[in-house]
């Protein structure tokens, strides 16, 4: 990306970090835990962007006044194992507020570690809900849970499918399984339970097995919890099967290529996200992001200037007292207004649902195709 146009919220971003009692000169560490290997390297790689474009632009905004942001990198390759090595290396480097990790199994690991080491962390990707349920001081998320994303899909599968039979199926992974099991609570406490509850593993490209199942339980609605490769499979499969089964998802879609994967069967195609998905600007002179890495590194940028802007409120790089500054506001970022519950959730009404539509030019896309609750 060029030079920015003057940004109000960056300058304030600059001069709190870069001014007062709590940045005398000197630097501060913030490290980002990813997956910059293994099946999610693209979503790191994103992550990566996301968060060394915010460093960039603080910096440059803030000129040569005061204390730099440094970002220290590290690879948690998915892996839970690794993520707690990660922290550990944090906590020894002096490493105080964290972006990440990704993953929810990464996140649960990494986090007692964390705690113990007075390190505040800033997730743009872990959904699970028991994350911020176990009532951790340190965690915070700028995504919506999947509590609260399947209570949003639930209800709208209750208000608009009710009395149908409805089929929920996932991915096999915490992230699909929790979406899944969060609707299956939402639909059943509205007298609607589903018909089945099956999976789709990540990496199947036939989905004829399940398509049988689902045709023999007579679906008329499904939900999906999972990505978009998985999520086209599926609804491609329900279309080629002639079952015209509306089909709701969550963000794990949003996904640029969805809409070439899917191809006409995914028009009508539904989905949950965060309120306000805004795409970060492409950096001048490099490759274009690929899709993956397109949906995190707008996430990632917010984390850190979130981080940033509840520093100076804090006046101090402690990581108990940045948090606590974390949930006394809200947060003007490059991904809009960001304010947290007690828990370190989104706060209420950061999920909206929007419908994939064909374009003039031919494609599928979802921007601005809001839908009705």
């Amino acid at each position: 990306m060029g030079r920015r146009a003057f940004d109000p919220a960056l300058a304030l971003i600059a001069a709190v970090v870069l001014a007062g009692p709590a940045a005398a000169q000197g630097t501060v560490k913030i490290g980002l835990s990813a997956p910059l290997t293994g099946p999610d390297a693209a979503f790191g790689q994103g992550m990566r962007q996301g968060a060394e474009q915010a460093v960039a632009d603080l910096n440059r905004a803030a000129g040569a006044s005061g204390r730099r942001l440094v970002l220290v990198v590290a690879d948690d390759a998915g892996e839970a194992k690794q993520g707690a090595g990660v922290a550990r290396k944090f906590a020894a480097d002096g490493v105080r507020l964290v972006v990440g990790p990704l993953e929810s199994s990464v996140t649960a690991a990494a986090m007692a570690v964390y705690e113990e080491a007075g390190i505040v962390a800033v997730t743009p990707g872990a959904s699970w809900p028991a994350l911020t349920r176990r009532g951790s001081w340190n965690l915070f998320r700028t995504v919506p849970s999947d509590a609260q994303q399947g209570a949003a899909a639930g209800r709208y599968l209750v208000a608009h499918e009710a009395g149908r039979r409805i089929g929920i199926v996932h991915d096999r992974t915490t992230f699909g399984r929790g979406l899944a099991e969060a609707v299956s609570t939402a639909i059943k406490a509205a007298g609607n339970p589903e018909v089945v509850f099956e999976t789709l593993p990540r990496g199947t490209r036939d989905a004829a097995e399940l398509i049988a199942k689902l045709r023999a339980a007579r679906v008329e609605a499904v939900y999906f919890g999972g990505l978009a490769p998985e999520g086209a499979v599926l609804v491609r499969g329900l279309r080629e099967a002639g079952l015209a089964a509306p089909l709701v998802a969550s963000d794990g879609i949003l996904d640029r290529d969805f809409g070439t994967l899917a191809g006409a069967a995914g028009e009508g195609v539904v989905m949950t996200l965060s309120s306000e998905p805004r795409r970060l600007p492409e950096v001048r002179g490099r490759p274009p992001r690929v899709p993956e890495a397109d949906a995190l590194a707008a996430p990632a940028y917010a984390a850190v200037e979130v981080l940033a802007q509840a520093m100076e409120r804090a006046k101090s790089g402690d990581g108990r007292k940045v948090a606590e500054a974390m949930r006394a506001g809200s947060f003007r970022t490059t991904a809009g207004e960001i304010a947290f519950g007690a828990q370190g959730d989104p706060a209420p009404g950061a999920v909206v649902l929007r419908v994939w539509r064909r374009t003039p030019d031919g494609r599928l896309d979802y921007a601005g195709n809001d839908v009705d609750p």
